[in-house]
């Protein structure tokens, strides 16, 4: 993504945060440094300060939403590796795979399914 695409996209990222479903926060010192956000089956967005990366925040996030809010979907942008093989190395697959994104722009979509689900 560029510059442009994410200053497109932060007003969509803020509206969403404000109507999803389930938000999950974590603080540090009163400040936030990670969000999941759940809406029905699905983890509709996960984000985790870069001062906080490989310390299993992510990880935590996901492993709670599984286990209290059996949650079974994720989708992620096919031009994200990383993000696919976080979901993959806790047991996500890919089932699809769309062209666009939700919103019309070209960013392919892997859609992923817990294994076993």
């Amino acid at each position: 993504m560029t510059e442009e695409d994410i200053l497109r996209l932060t007003p969509l990222v803020n509206e969403a945060i404000r109507n999803i479903t389930t938000l999950i926060v974590l603080y540090q010192d009163q400040s936030p440094i990670a969000f999941l956000g759940i809406e029905k089956e699905k983890i509709e967005m996960l984000f985790v300060s870069p001062d906080y990366f490989g310390k299993g925040i992510g990880k935590l996030l996901v492993h709670t939403a599984i286990k209290d809010y059996h949650i079974n979907y994720v989708d992620v942008n096919e031009q994200n590796p990383q993000a696919e093989g976080f979901y993959r190395h806790i047991g996500f697959q890919t089932f699809e795979r769309t062209e666009i994104d939700e919103q019309g722009n070209p960013f392919p979509i892997l859609k992923m399914k817990l294994k076993n689900k």
